[in-house]
């Protein structure tokens, strides 16, 4: 029997994970949360808190499998993956939840990074396509996840999802053991691991477009995960269904995979920042009208302009941090990406638990509107301070390689 290509076994690895870990995010988080009593500031924090450990560690992810390879730490974090789902019956209060959502963490903090150089590293033709593939597989986890959970808790009740997820998430071990071994390479005289760490975390900090995008994907994480936080509980107050609520999250992540390579054209015609700020507006009116419409419809529709402005924002923003990264430091780069991604999704549910907690749901969204339209109105203010020339051969460039 002929042995899958090492692209299509990681993909389906992360795919396997990455649907487990969503089901155990939205909307089975937020309700596990509130059962064992998290306040609305505490719940915030609990829905963030995975993603600090990825923040401060996914750099040294990253370094590490630079310097010790990528397949070890592609196993240890499948069996994270695996394990912590089955620890969440053991906790019976918002303290222990926090501590173990933290532990969780480290299962994307070494995927995130360790993955995404990997498979640059196995497309050494075709690099953009083939993170294309492998990026839509893992938004795929995105809109299994949500929609999976939503109607596991309409059959069970969170603690026996969770198990289940650690069961599914097993399933991962096999295509992660068929993944080939490297070739033996040269032997590489690496420097101290700190100086190594020191190094390679200056190089990615050096380049600005890695700054700016990072910054830019900042802010849309912050509206994006505050809201995430709290939609559950808002829809669920408003008297829909969990189903319902698991579907919207799924549709969302349909239609930001739907529209994403289309979006990505336009981004190319309009101009990176055009184009971010025009999907950080539709962002803001989508927010907004959650306060005004009424009805499962309605919501639905809500969710596809929602997707669909991640899919003009996204593409753009990984256009622009399009800089070269030095070789040598390639997983520490994509841990330094993926570090800014990240402060955002932790900054989000708490900014939105003290949101809800001073005013009530309908003014947090109508904050996080606020928000992404005064980051479109940056970005559109930015994108006419940007070097006209080139810019200008960025697109052209972009253009030609099309």
């Amino acid at each position: 029997m002929k042995r899958p290509s090492n692209l299509v076994s990681i993909t389906v690895a992360d795919f396997i994970v990455r649907s487990g870990y969503q089901m155990g995010k939205t909307p089975l988080l937020p309700i596990f949360a509130a059962t064992l009593g998290a306040t609305d500031v505490f719940l915030g924090l609990i829905v963030s808190v995975s993603t600090l450990t990825g923040l401060l560690l996914k750099p040294t992810f990253g370094v590490l499998s630079d310097r010790w390879g990528r397949h070890g730490w592609l196993f240890v974090g499948t069996l994270f993956f695996i394990g912590i789902p089955f620890l969440y019956r053991f906790v019976h209060t918002p303290e222990q939840l926090l501590v173990l959502r933290l532990i969780h963490g480290l299962a994307t903090a070494i995927y995130g990074p360790v993955s995404l150089a990997f498979v640059a590293e196995q497309a050494q033709q075709r690099r953009a396509e083939k993170l294309g593939y492998f990026g839509m597989a893992r938004h795929g986890g995105y809109i299994v996840g949500p929609a999976a959970a939503g109607w596991l808790l309409l059959k069970m009740d969170p603690v026996e999802a969770f198990t289940l997820i650690g069961l599914l998430s097993s399933l991962a071990l096999f295509p992660i053991l068929l993944l080939a071994a490297p070739a033996p390479s040269a032997r590489i005289d690496h420097p101290p691991l700190p100086r190594q760490i020191s190094e390679a975390i200056r190089s990615g900090a050096m380049t600005p477009s890695v700054w700016l995008a990072g910054g830019l994907e900042f802010t849309v994480f912050i509206v994006l995960y505050a809201a995430r936080a709290f939609l559950p509980i808002y829809a669920l107050s408003l008297g829909l269904s969990v189903a319902l609520v698991g579907a919207f999250f799924a549709i969302q992540e349909t239609s930001h995979l739907i529209l994403r390579t289309a979006c990505g054209r336009l981004g190319d015609y309009l101009g990176y920042f055009k184009a971010i700020a025009l999907g950080m507006a539709v962002m803001a009116i989508a927010l907004f009208l959650l306060n005004v419409v009424q009805g499962s419809f309605a919501f639905i529709i809500l969710a596809i302009l929602i997707g669909g402005s991640q899919a003009i924002i996204f593409p753009s923003t990984e256009a622009l941090m399009s800089a070269q990264v030095d070789q040598r430091y390639l997983g520490a780069g994509m841990g330094l990406i993926g570090m800014l991604k990240n402060a955002g999704k932790i900054a989000g549910p708490i900014l939105g638990g003290f949101l809800v907690h001073e005013l009530d749901f309908a003014q947090m969204f109508s904050c996080l509107s606020l928000l992404a339209l005064a980051g479109a109105a940056g970005v559109w203010y930015w994108a006419h301070r940007w070097p006209a020339s080139e810019y200008l051969a960025r697109r052209e460039t972009t253009w030609e390689a099309r």
